[in-house]
């Protein structure tokens, strides 16, 4: 009986991951939304029934995958969502952390779109990165030719600029999926989860985000690598080019998220009105510099501790 009911109930939520995916693959602008709840059918049924059911149901989710018309889309889908959903409805049965269940989730959907777009580059001979250059490319040509026969050619130093995005864009490229995944998952977990406690399963919270904390050696990290940036000078197109820059950007995006979490220390310890927290947050975009300023000030002087100290 209890298998039947096992059965029945991932059924019903295979067709319900079924709808979400052909919404996914064919409604453009429903798609967006439709995306954000892929997970949630296996979430729930490998929360519930623990992570064979869940593996078994994945299968079955990308037999169908196949059998759609676009299972060039349809079947990645599949793989990335229902692989990172059953590590989340796993995690979320054994009663780990809400972030210790965002960090697992954001490696395991980016391990996930890497080999896709490895494989997509070795079996398909398609390239997304390349061919967004590419066309980023010949839309700057055209600007460029657009310009000079309206007898106003751009500035040498700005097509110069130009070109430097694009290369740095494409040695950026690890960065990017990392980003992806973890802003992806973010939002997914966020909006997810408030769901499944109104659908009865288990869930988890976040810490408060002015409470969020990164190790301390990150600042070190940070000057370490700055300082092999100045001091190497790599050439473009080398490994320790790539792997600088790379390493550069993501400890750079960290530092930036512990300022904020510091504002929002701060605004709690001095009781700032929500309004007026909102109004800094959005006003803080513009000046990420000073933001990510604060955040290594956090880290490397525990400003926090001598506020409290204070207070």
């Amino acid at each position: 009986m209890k298998n039947a009911r096992t059965l029945t109930e991932g059924a019903l939520l295979l067709a319900i991951f079924t709808v979400l995916l052909l919404l996914s693959a064919y409604i453009p602008v429903i798609s967006l939304i439709a995306t954000v709840f892929l997970m949630l059918p296996f979430i729930i049924y490998s929360e519930k029934h623990g992570l064979k059911p869940g593996l078994t149901m994945l299968s079955a989710a990308v037999v169908i995958s196949l059998l759609t018309g676009a299972f060039f889309v349809t079947v990645p889908l599949t793989l990335s969502f229902g692989t990172t959903g059953i590590i989340i409805g796993w995690m979320l049965k054994n009663d780990k952390s809400k972030m210790a269940i965002y960090m697992a989730s954001s490696f395991i959907f980016l391990i996930s779109i890497v080999i896709e777009y490895v494989v997509s580059i070795l079996l398909l001979n398609m390239n997304i990165i390349e061919e967004v250059l590419e066309q980023f490319q010949h839309i700057m040509d055209e600007a460029i030719e657009t310009a000079e026969q309206l007898g106003q050619p751009l500035p040498q130093d700005n097509i110069e600029e130009l070109q430097t995005v694009t290369e740095l864009i494409e040695v950026l490229t690890p960065t990017l999926f990392l980003t992806t995944a973890f802003v992806l998952m973010f939002i997914i977990i966020n909006i997810n989860f408030p769901l499944l406690k109104k659908l009865g399963v288990r869930s988890a919270k976040f810490p408060p985000f002015r409470n969020w904390k990164l190790p301390q050696s990150i600042v070190w990290y940070y000057l370490i690598t700055l300082i092999l940036m100045i001091f190497t000078k790599p050439e473009i197109g080398t490994y320790l080019h790539w792997a600088l820059y790379n390493l550069f950007y993501v400890l750079q995006l960290l530092l930036v998220v512990q300022g904020f979490s510091f504002i929002y220390f701060f605004a709690h310890l001095k009781k700032w009105p929500k309004g007026l927290l909102i109004l800094i947050t959005v006003l803080s975009f513009p000046l990420v510099n000073f933001v990510r300023i604060l955040g290594i000030i956090d880290l490397g002087f525990d400003l926090r501790q001598r506020l409290q100290r204070k207070s």
